[in-house]
């Protein structure tokens, strides 16, 4: 079974793309080691729905020209938009939480320092880390096959934190006495879920002002990195399109 093209993220509008045009830096660079030649088959997207097959059409020392060819309006993200607000893990767990929630389907992912975060992230610091968070969740789009990448939300704090709208919002609390079971339908969905110990009862007690429903994910403690997760994954089956 001949391998599918390899997928690179064009961060430019390709409906209005010229017919041949030289590939951005990232993804030229991604050509390049890939040892890719002239006439080889490529897919691109730029996160606005859909696909186009490009083929190679010439490689310089930094440059790489394509050829875009037909778009397919394929959609592979789920039916239901959701966020995942957290506070973020420790050390490189947050980058494989941002890898993993990419895969299931996440819309946003909206990084939150609380009063129990062990990573402190301000000012041009928790910038950088969001740019690579961000760098993550494209490159785990383009292995997954999503046709949009999703967002990558600058940290902030709790106390100053206004969530978006959304439909439904669950508050992930390991001593809350209803199970989470997300059902089909659900057009939006935000899922809050605190660090390495927890929220303190400020934090718990304004998510619930927020509107936001205790639901537990089962008998076990699941880890700061693992709980969102798990949420994810019930409601990308509950809304798998």
């Amino acid at each position: 079974m001949p391998m599918a093209p390899p997928r690179f993220f064009v961060d430019t509008p390709l409906a209005q793309a010229a017919h041949a045009f030289t590939l951005p830096a990232g993804a030229a660079r991604h050509v390049q080691v890939l040892r890719l030649q002239p006439a080889d088959a490529l897919t691109l997207f730029d996160g606005r729905g859909g696909e186009w097959s490009a083929t190679v059409a010439a490689i310089g020392r930094s440059r790489v020209e394509v050829v875009l060819g037909a778009h397919q309006a394929v959609e592979r993200e789920l039916g239901c938009a959701v966020t995942l607000a957290l506070g973020m893990p420790a050390n490189d767990r947050m980058d494989t939480l941002v890898e993993k929630a990419t895969e299931l389907g996440v819309a946003t992912i909206q990084p939150l320092l609380c009063a129990r975060s062990v990573l402190k992230l301000a000012g041009e610091r928790a910038a950088k880390k969001v740019a690579h968070w961000q760098a993550v969740a494209v490159a785990a789009a383009e292995q997954s096959a999503r046709t949009r990448v999703p967002r990558v939300a600058p940290v902030c704090r709790y106390a100053d934190w206004q969530p978006d709208a959304a439909a439904t919002r669950w508050l992930l609390d390991a001593r809350a006495p209803t199970r989470f079971a997300p059902a089909a339908g659900v057009a939006s969905a935000l899922v809050l879920s605190g660090p390495e110990g927890g929220f303190v009862g400020d934090e718990e007690t304004r998510a619930r002002a927020l509107g936001f429903v205790a639901v537990n994910l089962g008998a076990r403690i699941l880890r700061a990195d693992t709980a969102p997760l798990a949420a994810l994954a019930a409601l990308a089956l509950a809304c798998a399109s």
